[in-house]
């Protein structure tokens, strides 16, 4: 005879959905999967909650990578490159992160394909963002 706990577990097993749900930038990306971990390591999902201009973020950055205060330099450099992201400024997301690799030694993929990945991020803005 089966305990209390034994059929409970018994019945969570089977109700368990083995399937793998994929994300929307996922789909977005579909197989090319340097780009999608290009975007989910620097881009925003939500960028309207971060409470800061891309501008501002540059300024913070600067100010204390002039302080040597690198680890927040690199901080808002992440912030200004997600904010450009949003914003579709190539040029912008370029400088930031560079910027952020200049200072802190860590790489980037969206560096690689900047066009690209700015592209389907604006995709996922346009379709998936409440704004």
């Amino acid at each position: 005879m089966l305990g209390l706990l034994d059929r409970f577990r018994k019945k969570t097993k089977t109700d368990v959905e083995t399937t793998k749900s994929i994300s929307e930038l996922e789909q977005l990306c579909g197989d090319d999967k340097e780009t999608y971990e290009a975007l989910i390591n620097t881009m925003f999902l939500d960028p309207t909650k971060i409470g800061t201009s891309m501008k501002a973020a540059a300024e913070n950055a600067k100010r204390y990578e002039k302080e040597k205060a690198f680890v927040r330099a690199s901080a808002w450099y992440r912030i200004a490159g997600g904010l450009a992201i949003y914003e579709g400024n190539v040029k912008r997301v370029v400088e930031f992160f560079s910027e952020r690799e200049r200072i802190s030694g860590t790489k980037h993929l969206i560096l690689k394909n900047p066009e690209k990945a700015v592209a389907i991020a604006q995709e996922y803005y346009k379709r998936y963002l409440k704004a």
